[in-house]
């Protein structure tokens, strides 16, 4: 059954930071304190996954333990039930990511969005640059919510995940398995995009891991 999924970062002023932390932070927290999704980060940082194109093995050749840190990550990648809530819309005044975040954006340098059929971009985001640096990324699996001082604090933890010298940039190109278009932006690209303008311009900046259909 196919579906389609959207990671989006924003950047907002810290009033509406503000006013979106008590919608926001608690689903977050939630997706973090789930204990299975804890084993499955802790098994993928146990066990990095390898080359996207052996994942998928004919029949006979997966052994156990590869199929189950497979489907681990796979799990761990795809979006939550509690920040999935801010798409679907949060009672009792249906806010919802469309109508509360999105709508808000003035023009197209202020988001990055990678809306993907039957694929999660966090999830090829995650395993393009492997979890030694996404561990450095803060908030949990793709959704954050940052005032502009945590942004400008975490820019120096988010320049060294995200910067590549140019082997490095072509190992992480080579685990990127989406294809964009000429005016779409990579996910090895957006997310440093958004964190280096949000400190130059003073802004906080919302993340979000969802399932759109």
């Amino acid at each position: 059954m196919g579906f389609t999924s959207a990671w989006s970062i924003s950047a907002h002023d810290d009033d509406f930071i503000s006013a979106l932390a008590p919608r926001l932070l608690p689903l977050i927290d939630a997706e973090q304190d789930e204990p299975l999704a804890r084993e499955r980060w802790d098994r993928w940082r146990r066990e990095p996954l390898p080359d996207f194109r052996s994942w998928w093995k004919p029949f006979g050749r997966v052994c156990r333990s590869e199929a189950d840190a497979l489907e681990s990550f796979l799990e761990l990648t795809a979006s939550g039930e509690h920040v999935q809530k801010l798409y679907d819309g949060l009672p009792p005044d249906d806010f919802s990511l469309l109508n509360g975040v999105w709508d808000r954006i003035a023009g197209a340098e202020d988001i990055f969005l990678s809306v993907q059929s039957k694929e999660y971009a966090l999830r090829v985001f995650f395993h393009a640059i492997g979890p030694a640096r996404a561990v450095l990324l803060p908030g949990w699996c793709g959704n954050f919510l940052l005032t502009s001082s945590q942004v400008r604090q975490t820019l120096p933890a988010v320049e060294r995940a995200l910067g590549f010298t140019a082997e490095e940039r072509a190992q992480a190109e080579d685990q990127d398995w989406l294809e964009y278009g000429d005016d779409e932006e990579s996910v090895l690209d957006g997310p440093l995009r958004m964190w280096r303008q949000a400190a130059a311009d003073a802004r906080g900046l919302c993340g979000v891991s969802v399932t759109v259909y």
